[in-house]
């Protein structure tokens, strides 16, 4: 298959999910809208979105949001396979119908997740453990479509959404963030967790001491994504790509 990455900024990248798609044979396209506007014109049977420092709002600064909006709204309603993470959690509920808005408080470091009875049959989610330490990372939240099935919620938003009729997924936590990519987040990043009261030391061993046995939570993931990608019919792919 091959697999189109949307990279916001180049330290935000597709990280495990990357060694996923690798290790299966498929084909990973990254692209960076920031830098080019033009997407690659493939017949992608994936799409993966992913985090970045900048606000789902900002399009006034980033121009280049509007127009991703729309390529995802256009790939949802073709029925292309997404799985958003972060900022790309909030970019496909908004180009689907839902919202994005400020959380309650910023959530960064390790925070537990609660699945819900409707995750326990999703084709991604139904093998994780029914609570779990997810890596964190931003102030705003996903506020899913209406009709969307709500997967999973920390104390504070929801966590993880299915777009309703659609292989398309949310989730706000990090799973594929690599130790590499972690510490340089909390070194170049300082000021948030020093915002949120976390002391970047602690901040570092815990995920020292976590990653390995998350890493392998979001390679399950990633896989999970990738065989309910596979199962689909590749005709709406081409439409979509096609324009």
């Amino acid at each position: 298959m091959r697999v189109l990455a949307i990279v916001h900024q180049r330290d935000a990248g597709p990280g495990v999910f990357a060694r996923v798609v690798a290790a299966q044979g498929h084909e990973l396209v990254q692209w960076r809208p920031s830098e080019d506007p033009q997407p690659p014109r493939s017949d992608h049977h994936a799409v993966m979105v992913f985090g970045g420092a900048m606000n789902a709002d900002e399009e006034e600064r980033h121009p280049w949001l509007k127009r991703e909006k729309a390529l995802l709204g256009e790939l949802a309603a073709a029925a292309v396979p997404l799985l958003g993470v972060c900022l790309g959690a909030q970019l496909l509920a908004e180009a689907t119908g839902g919202q994005v808005r400020r959380a309650a408080e910023p959530e960064i470091g390790w925070r537990e997740v609660t699945l819900e009875p409707a995750a326990s049959s999703d084709p991604l989610l139904s093998a994780l453990p029914d609570r779990l330490e997810t890596f964190q990372w931003h102030s705003y939240q996903a506020v899913p479509p209406p009709g969307a099935t709500i997967l999973a919620r920390s104390a504070v938003c929801p966590q993880a959404f299915r777009v309703k009729d659609r292989p398309a997924w949310g989730i706000q936590f990090h799973a594929e963030v690599t130790l590499e990519t972690a510490e340089a987040w909390i070194e170049g990043y300082r000021s948030d967790p020093d915002a949120a009261g976390i002391d970047p030391a602690a901040f570092v061993d815990e995920t020292r001491e976590a990653i390995a046995t998350w890493n392998e939570v979001g390679q399950a993931l990633c896989v999970r994504f990738l065989d309910a990608a596979g199962a689909r019919p590749t005709a709406g792919v081409e439409r979509a790509a096609r324009g």
